[in-house]
């Protein structure tokens, strides 16, 4: 069996949590995930659960809160029992390989530019030392959604580096949880807990996924290949959010750079060597829903020119992530 058959065939039996983390860590980037009021906290326990043993890495959940300082939050980086100290290199000041920080968004923005800065450089300086990340550390902010067109603010920098978004709903299956006689949200374990493989029974028969298999992913996608009607279509679907008057701005020269490289990976999770327009509108949605800032009808050029207000306000009314998605994705795409 090839390695595009291997993975997709994989693909097969992996949840959708699953399948956005085994995406983002054959990337070595970080990605969002989005969950209701209802549901928030079952998704940070599946999270927890996949990492220690889909992906057998440890990992972390942090509650976050506005009262969350600094100190508490690098405090929650390390695994439990371990001493820091103020040497860089030390081994007892090694972050865990997975971060889940539920909600994130809370925090304050001083807290989301240090993530960013550990996201970026793998090291974060701190009053006790340096803490130091692995190479395939992954940084998940968990938010919540008020509403299903609902978009929680995120610092813009840091919203910026996570390559894709998900949206995990009430309705959505929990593999792990499931498996389970106790659903975790329902025991009284600590909201901030560090997980280890040892603490979690694996369930039998469901898939592993070493680095190996990640690599796997990683070189497929660096392989796909793309014709210049895809290209095209592809750059129009950038062009056309960066005109919509809907869009005040979040599409990036970043997000073009991680619109073409999830492309690719997905093209490699579906098991073919080349893009197509359905894999790249999938790509569009998974890339750039979070990033997209809505217009204020008060801040619609035409103003300028005489546009009636409430007019420009009605227009404006449709406008959510995802219909302005759903409408630049109405370009003809190619045959």
């Amino acid at each position: 069996m090839d390695d595009l058959a291997e993975i997709s065939s994989l693909v097969l039996e992996l949840s959708d949590l699953e399948v956005a983390l085994y995406l983002c860590l054959a990337a070595r980037e970080h990605c969002r995930i989005d969950a209701t009021t209802d549901n928030i906290n079952d998704v940070a326990n599946e999270l927890a659960l996949i990492c220690t043993n889909t992906f057998e890495l440890s990992c972390v959940i942090i509650d976050c809160s506005t009262a969350t300082s600094l100190d508490e939050f690098c405090s929650e980086l390390i695994p439990t029992g371990a001493k820091r100290s103020a040497g860089p290199n030390n081994a007892d000041n090694r972050v865990v390989n997975v971060v889940i920080a539920k909600n994130f968004d809370h925090v304050a923005d001083m807290i989301q530019l240090q993530a960013l800065e550990l996201m970026r450089s793998k090291k974060l300086s701190t009053h006790n030392g340096f803490l130091e990340a692995p190479a395939d550390f992954l940084f998940i902010p968990l938010v919540m959604r008020k509403s299903e067109h609902d978009q929680p603010t995120l610092n813009f920098h840091l919203n910026d580096h996570l390559i894709m978004s998900h949206f995990h709903g009430s309705r959505d299956d929990f593999v792990y949880l499931e498996e389970s006689n106790d659903w975790l949200s329902d025991g009284q374990l600590s909201a901030s807990s560090v997980v280890r493989k040892s603490q979690v029974p694996p369930q039998k028969g469901h898939p592993s996924i070493d680095r190996k298999a990640l690599g796997k992913l990683q070189q497929a996608g660096s392989r796909v290949t793309m014709g210049a009607d895809v290209v095209r279509y592809h750059q129009d679907i950038s062009v056309f959010l960066r005109l919509s008057r809907a869009v005040a701005g979040g599409i990036s020269a970043r997000s073009n750079i991680y619109f073409m490289k999830l492309s690719k990976l997905l093209a490699a999770l579906h098991g073919i060597d080349y893009l197509t327009p359905s894999i790249v509108a999938l790509a569009a949605k998974k890339v750039f829903r979070h990033r997209i800032i809505v217009a204020n009808p008060e801040d619609d050029r035409s103003l300028q020119y005489g546009s009636d207000l409430k007019a420009v306000a009605q227009i404006l009314s449709y406008a959510t992530p995802d219909t302005i998605l759903d409408s630049v994705l109405t370009l003809e795409a190619p045959l």
